[in-house]
């Protein structure tokens, strides 16, 4: 046994230690940026170089010190790829804040936003400090299920009533100088609740009702769950015109319903669904239509007034892709690009045009890398968990995740409509860093949950629960 237990605290050691350089060189990745940036266009090193060293990396040793306090077990990769991310977000945005500065001299364009993103990213891992140090075990979120959803549900609908209309859509909530987008914290809770919900009815959401054209179709009773969330989805479509975050609300129902049954019907009548209150909303709301509009055709913009298709105001899109051409390979270099010329949208979900201008198609793949790896190791802590709730929990995360970078990647390079969103991590937004970085401290207690059932001497196997195949 003495034997095992030393066995089992070198493996949990060179977890952490493997954590500790990963997290070293994603900020020395981020601060040879900085200063690379600031060498680019004023020939000399950024005058903020050292607070923004010591903010990155003060932050980045306190989220690693609370890892190796509370979640020993978590998988070393989780924290180290988020610090990265959120590390090229900074060099990304403080090199346009110069470049906004020159081009929108006199205009809120103009206002740098790399400080309060430091600030909020601050916040963010403080936030996850805290989650990591005081939550014992991911199952204890069971216990505020339907609290939760309640809550979500009059975060999410908020807007529509009380928020501003910015930008084409009402997902903000204006709170004197600061303005919260309620529908990023909302898309951590209502997984939550997919969660416990469907751990709870999966037997009654797998049985079989009629079969139409070969697909065996639930029961009509077990379609209410699908139908409410997908109403609800309709909902913050019509009233607030965010076609992300529907997307993402309904999509990653889906996906926790279709690996909790394991009935491809359910994703087939989800897919039905989604596409059918799309084309509705599409047809009716005017904004969701001009930005299929601009999708369908982003040179639009570059005709005449009066021979432009309905709706097409702005040329971002066309931008973007400008950016993308001049980006080729390798890219123009850090701060050698004008995707500044994006407007406002430049540091939020068009940044990642930013990627591909000044640091080309390699630049971009990387950068999906770091997300794809990020979704992976959180499926992995699910598929190594050894309770539903777990298994179900790291999966919602992880769709999440993955549709958002979706939807943002997806329209910034013209696969799919524009929705809004912001790339995590990468993009400015207080809201969606505070909320991703709670994301990611839910995904490292339940990888810590799962690191130790997987360490357990096997003379102790019997005290495991069983694995349950969700």
């Amino acid at each position: 046994m003495s034997a095992a237990t030393d066995e089992v605290a070198r493996w949990v050691s060179h977890r952490r230690n493997t954590e500790l350089v990963l997290v070293v060189l994603a900020v020395l990745i981020g601060v040879f940026g900085h200063a690379a940036a600031g060498l680019a266009v004023h020939d000399e090193l950024p005058s903020g170089l050292a607070a923004y060293s010591a903010m990155l990396g003060g932050s980045a040793l306190a989220a690693h010190l609370a890892v190796r306090r509370f979640a020993r077990h978590a998988d070393p990769v989780l924290l180290p790829v988020t610090v990265l991310l959120c590390a090229l977000g900074l060099v990304l945005m403080d090199r346009l804040d110069q470049s906004y500065a020159v081009r929108y001299s006199g205009t809120y364009q103009a206002v740098p936003v790399a400080p309060n993103q430091a600030v909020w990213t601050v916040i963010g891992v403080g936030l996850m400090v805290l989650v990591v140090a005081l939550l014992r075990h991911h199952r204890l979120l069971q216990r505020y299920t339907y609290l939760g959803m309640a809550l979500a549900m009059v975060l999410l609908i908020a807007p529509a009533f009380f928020g501003a209309d910015a930008f084409g859509a009402k997902r903000w909530i204006t709170i004197g100088p600061l303005s919260v987008q309620p529908g990023e914290f909302v898309k951590v809770m209502i997984v939550v609740f997919f969660a416990s919900y469907l751990m709870a009815n999966r037997d009654a959401l797998a049985l079989v009702g009629k079969r139409f054209l070969g697909l065996a179709l639930p029961r009509g009773r077990n379609a209410g769950p699908v139908l409410l969330v997908w109403a609800v989805s309709l909902v913050v479509l019509f009233y607030q015109r965010d076609l992300g975050t529907s997307l993402i609300f309904f999509g990653a129902f889906v996906l926790m319903l279709y690996v909790a049954t394991e009935r491809t019907s359910w994703v087939v009548l989800g897919g039905l669904m989604a596409v059918g209150g799309a084309a509705v909303v599409a047809a009716t709301q005017y904004h969701v239509k001009a930005r299929v509009a601009a999708w369908l055709d982003p040179m639009a913009i570059y005709l005449p007034e009066g021979e432009r298709p309905p709706g097409i105001i702005s040329d971002q899109s066309a931008q973007a892709l400008f950016a993308f051409g001049a980006g080729d390979l390798t890219g123009t270099g850090l701060g050698q690009g004008h995707s500044d010329l994006v407007g406002f949208a430049g540091r939020s979900d068009f940044i990642l045009a930013t990627v591909g201008e000044e640091l080309g198609l390699l630049g971009v793949t990387l950068v999906l890398f770091l997300y794809v790896l990020l979704i992976w190791r959180g499926l992995a802590a699910g598929m190594a968990s050894t309770d539903p709730f777990g298994k179900l929990l790291a999966l919602g995360l992880s769709s999440v995740l993955a549709l958002q970078v979706f939807v943002v990647a997806g329209g910034v390079t013209g696969l799919i409509p524009l929705t809004g969103k912001a790339l995590p991590f990468l993009a400015q937004g207080g809201s969606s860093t505070v909320a991703n970085w709670l994301l990611v401290a839910l995904l490292i207690k339940v990888s810590d949950s799962s690191g130790k059932a997987s360490t357990l001497p096997e003379g102790n196997a019997t005290i495991l629960t069983p694995v349950i195949r969700v």
